[in-house]
């Protein structure tokens, strides 16, 4: 998917992310973003997902705004939909490739839409491995932070999984802040991502958990 200028209509979503070849259910409720669903279905069937930037009193923005969003998300293709009788979607997106904002277009749709460009994001096109060490730091600690949690995990599945899908599989469902979860979508790699997801479940051990903020990098 190389090449800028892209039109991508998108879903910000606090704390969601998508990752290429990774899976991402989603129960869409809202009518501007069920009307994004109907649109992509009837084009492409890609919705690019990307996280708001959290609203503060300092920024001076407030909920009924369009809120200022991250400059990079992962575009995905609706893979699944269950159209549900009183107009909302179950789906299930595919994740497809990282990009990056360029400007938001002058629309007249309930949702927003942007020009963006997919260049620069090469280690997206192919599946990564971690080193032996690497890879054994990061169970290490899932299984500490699973057990602090009080999470069931089948560790045995775990182990089958392939480097990718391990790394990024953690990083979509742990209970991060939205910061960090940025973060580790902007990381360059699975490797750098690893050692990210690493170092926040140890801060979330030391100082996390109690407030149910989660680890956070703010």
């Amino acid at each position: 998917m190389a090449g800028g200028g892209s039109r991508l209509s998108v879903f910000p979503l606090p704390g969601a992310l998508l990752f290429p070849r990774m899976q991402l259910p989603l129960h869409i409720f809202e009518p501007r973003y069920r009307a994004l669903v109907s649109d992509a279905m009837a084009r492409d069937r890609r919705i690019g997902m990307i996280q708001p930037i959290p609203i503060t009193v300092e920024s001076g923005n407030t909920a009924n705004d369009a809120p200022p969003l991250f400059d990079i998300g992962c575009v995905g293709r609706i893979a699944h939909v269950e159209a549900l009788d009183d107009g909302r979607y179950n789906i299930v997106l595919e994740g497809l490739a990282r990009f990056r904002t360029l400007r938001e277009l002058d629309v007249t749709t309930p949702f927003r839409q942007f020009e963006v460009s997919f260049d620069g994001f090469a280690d997206d096109e192919d599946e990564a491995v971690l080193d032996i060490a690497r890879r054994a730091a990061l169970e290490i600690e899932s299984r500490r932070f699973a057990d602090a949690q009080g999470y069931a995990v089948d560790w045995e599945a775990v182990a089958r999984l392939d480097d990718e899908s391990l790394v990024n599989g953690i990083a979509q469902i742990a209970p991060f802040d939205v910061a960090a979860k940025q973060a580790l979508l902007e990381a360059a790699g699975i490797a750098e991502r690893a050692d990210l997801i690493v170092q926040l479940m140890q801060f979330f051990a030391r100082h996390g958990g109690d407030d149910g903020d989660g680890a956070t990098l703010q």
